[in-house]
């Protein structure tokens, strides 16, 4: 028996404390050299990274991140290969004195529930920090969905009561405000108000104009701080006249009209907190304007596998793996009108929501012509079970097996068997995973790139 299963997870996570502790003095306390920019939520942390550090390098700035898809300094990229977002044993702090030493003027920092009970968070100086979304997902590791809240509204808590930074000249000179602490909220989340209750020196809000959820004032508009009940003081970003099509996003905010090459409609959202952010930092709205133009997707997101098409048909990888992320991935697909959809997936065990493994299949069942089910992430469960549970909402959905609906539980294999089915015209969807690089099978990481594992595969047809 692991020692890990008998000691209290509350005595394994001050481990954690004296890491972060040690890590900060260890390596000079970079992050009060820095502006930093923390990234929470339920989904669309990584994108909202990715992008944001596009459009701060655009703008002049230096930049390094750290997030589930790669840690990135100043222009140097190396993969995340570690299965985990938050590093331990003062990794965290290790590349944050990098950043400085590389002459960064901004950090961002993917924040998760998990590395906030871990306190992993700790003794990093925030100066930012924005929820993308929040809903149930990742509830069993935290004993429900209130707990899951209550970690991300414990990060917020945090950060407003956290120390302010002292006047930097690296920072002053690239006109970075210093002054305070700063919010950045997703107004169409239902429970966005319980975030904007902190004691910020600043609080942004984000949303869409049309949504029915809006939390936000008939007179806050496009970025003019407007004072609310209770002395709450909002700036506001929303964005209108929204239009997904087969060449991108469009949609304005105030008077500025923005036109991207990304696909997903959710990633309006989360190019609206990037504009939220670019806009507190006083770079201008031509700058943000031609950034977003030209902005790409983050690896393992929507990402098309340009060798397909020499075969005739096109494979998307994509990192989505509960429902309302695939939800999202299908009206990407509904827009390139594929004539038959073959769709890799499978459901992530050790401890994550049980329930939405029935949910993903009857999804995929009902908008995938065929389904293959496979192996991913099943920690420390059975991965046979994982399948079949997975398989019996896909048969809910209508789908046989044998014919089309196939249980295979090598994921190589199942990739191989999709992509050797598709025809001309058709799309072949492998998600669960994106630019990961590794799968966990009973706490060992096994070498796994979906992307290459799909390259491979062609590379064998064509031959």
């Amino acid at each position: 028996m692991s020692i890990r299963n008998v000691i209290p997870s509350w005595l394994l996570n001050l481990r954690h404390l004296f890491y972060a502790r040690y890590g900060s003095v260890k390596y000079g306390h970079p992050s009060d050299q820095m502006l930093v920019i923390g990234v929470t939520g339920t989904t669309g942390k990584s994108s909202v990274i990715h992008f944001l550090r596009q459009v701060l390098e655009f703008a002049g700035y230096k930049v390094g991140s750290l997030s589930t898809v790669d840690f990135y300094v100043a222009g140097e990229t190396k993969i995340n290969d570690k299965k985990m977002t938050m590093l331990g044993k003062m990794q965290i702090q290790k590349y944050l004195r990098e950043m400085t030493d590389a002459g960064c003027d901004i950090a961002i920092v993917e924040t998760t529930s998990e590395g906030y009970l871990q306190y992993r968070h700790r003794f990093i100086n925030y100066d930012m920090i924005i929820l993308t979304d929040l809903y149930p997902e990742h509830i069993e590791a935290h004993g429900g969905f209130e707990n899951y809240k209550a970690a991300k509204l414990g990060i917020f808590k945090y950060i407003a009561n956290s120390k302010l930074k002292t006047q930097n000249s690296k920072l002053t000179t690239k006109n970075l405000k210093l002054d305070g602490k700063t919010c950045v909220v997703n107004g169409n989340n239902r429970y966005a108000e319980e975030f904007l209750k902190f004691d910020f020196d600043s609080k942004i809000v984000f949303g869409r104009e049309d949504s029915q959820q809006l939390t936000t004032y008939p007179d806050a508009r496009y970025g003019i701080p407007t004072l609310h009940r209770d002395n709450l003081q909002l700036t506001t970003f929303l964005a209108s006249k929204c239009v997904v099509d087969e060449k991108g996003l469009h949609f304005f905010v105030g008077g500025t009209d923005f036109d991207t090459p990304l696909f997903g409609e959710y990633n309006i959202m989360n190019l609206l907190a990037v504009i939220s952010v670019a806009r507190s930092l006083d770079i201008s709205w031509s700058v943000i304007q031609k950034a977003v133009a030209n902005i790409k997707s983050a690896p393992g997101r929507i990402e098309f596998i340009s060798e397909s098409e020499k075969l005739g048909f096109k494979i998307i990888v994509d990192y989505a793996f509960e429902p309302k992320a695939l939800g999202g991935l299908y009206q990407v697909v509904d827009l390139l009108k594929p004539h038959k959809i073959i769709h890799v997936c499978g459901s992530t065990g050790g401890g994550r929501d049980k329930s939405r493994r029935p949910l993903i299949g009857k999804l995929v069942g009902e908008k995938a012509d065929v389904v293959i089910i496979t192996n991913e992430d099943p920690y420390d469960e059975d991965p046979v079970e994982i399948i079949k549970q997975v398989s019996a909402g896909a048969q809910s959905a209508g789908k046989k097996l044998g014919e089309n609906l196939f249980e295979i539980l090598d994921r190589r294999e199942a990739i191989e068997k999709a992509v050797s089915m598709a025809q001309k015209g058709d799309l072949v969807l492998v998600t669960g995973k994106g630019s990961e690089q590794a799968m966990v099978v009973k706490g060992k990481l096994l070498k796994c790139d979906d992307r290459d594992v799909v390259r491979e595969v062609i590379e064998k047809l064509s031959n």
